[in-house]
């Protein structure tokens, strides 16, 4: 048989190059002779750049960076032919924060400022931005700030970083200093809108510490934030803020939209630059998986451009996840043949966090059992 192993990470606990690693490692224990092929996948959130490393080789440039709360990080710039690739969350990802310290009232994304500036310093022609799993509800206000246009307040001193102090803005301190020539490209599988019952506060903030006071304080700022970049910015679209996407990483879309950017879906950049197509036309059977298989991860993650592409070359896929609460039925029609949780397979959730690595091992040897001797 040939198979293909194309996960996500696994948040939280394994990357998508872990995870891979251990769905073959417990495959080939139990069918040697199958050829088994690692392809991990990402759809802009984190380990965007590894995945992308992986496949496309080029080098890696550490850039020294500041976390959501300013502390120093580093970060990295992926240089590949004319594109540099670099990923929101090393800079502002929540995994950056214990769960005491998220307040998206004041976490920044500031130092994914800093990792575009570099980008561009690597003299490549387009600049590709991850975005998710950010702690941020800034709207790019703080990446804006490190490309020299800060949001200032009515007496012209800029403004606090976080999304609450945007209720204040009324201007910029200057024109964003980006390289001509450049473009950026958001890479998002997130179609919210910046504001609104399905934009960035509502939707994502209490997930980042948001109160349902902040939400609601939050989506007011964002809307005047948005305001404030329609007229100051000479490349924004006209209605950011109902903009599809602009919604992505705490409004981090709606800036890099207010700069003359595009969205692109994540996951099917990651897909074309990976060669996922040509990989699953010669496969027996697919597997895939990552942290919490739901109702979202067939909206566009890569569960969800996994299963359809191997639904549609009447191909086998299954899920292995963390925890598995999709429908049978949606998954089903999504394109998946089956889904099996860490949680089951090693008897509850602490469980399944401490030994994920353990646990994929066990179920693709189990599923090597079933599908080579099928």
């Amino acid at each position: 048989m040939r198979v293909l192993i194309c996960p996500d990470k696994f948040a939280g606990t394994l990357s998508a190059v872990e995870a891979a690693a251990a769905v073959e490692a417990g495959w080939r224990a139990r069918s040697p002779r199958d050829e088994v092929v690692t392809l991990p996948l990402a759809d802009g959130g984190p380990g965007f750049v590894e995945v992308l490393a992986a496949a496309l080789g080029g080098h890696r440039l550490p850039v020294p960076i500041v976390d959501p709360l300013g502390r120093r990080v580093t970060g990295e710039v992926l240089v590949a032919g004319d594109t540099a690739y670099v990923e929101s969350a090393q800079a502002c990802g929540l995994h950056l924060l214990d769960r005491g310290e998220r307040d998206p009232n004041r976490t920044t994304s500031y130092g994914l400022g800093v990792l575009l500036v570099a980008a561009m310093e690597a003299g490549v022609r387009r600049v590709v931005v991850g975005l998710g799993g950010s702690a941020t509800n800034d709207g790019g206000a703080g990446m804006l700030a490190a490309l020299g246009a800060a949001p200032v307040d009515g007496a012209g001193l800029v403004l606090p970083y976080g999304g609450a102090a945007l209720a204040g803005c009324v201007g910029l301190t200057g024109t964003p200093r980006l390289r001509a020539g450049v473009t950026l490209v958001a890479a998002t599988d997130v179609d919210n809108p910046l504001t609104g019952i399905h934009g960035a506060s509502a939707i994502f903030g209490p997930q980042k510490g948001a109160e349902l006071e902040d939400v609601m304080r939050l989506d007011a700022a964002l809307e005047r934030f948005a305001s404030v970049l329609e007229r100051d910015l000479e490349r924004c679209p006209p209605e950011l803020a109902a903009r599809p996407g602009a919604g992505a990483a705490g409004g981090i879309g709606a800036a890099l939209l207010a700069l003359g950017g595009t969205v692109e879906s994540g996951i099917g950049l990651v897909r074309a630059a990976v060669g996922l197509d040509a990989q699953l036309d010669d496969a027996d059977v697919v597997i895939t998986g990552e942290g919490s298989f739901d109702h979202q991860s067939l909206r566009g993650k890569v569960v969800s451009g996994v299963a359809a592409g191997a639904r549609d070359r009447g191909v086998p896929c299954v899920v292995l996840a963390g925890r598995v609460s999709a429908g049978r039925r949606e998954a089903a029609a999504a394109g998946v043949t089956e889904a099996h949780s860490l949680v089951d397979e090693l008897g509850g959730v602490e469980e399944a966090m401490s030994r994920p690595a353990d646990g994929l091992r066990r179920l693709a040897e189990r599923l090597a059992g079933q599908w080579a001797g099928s």
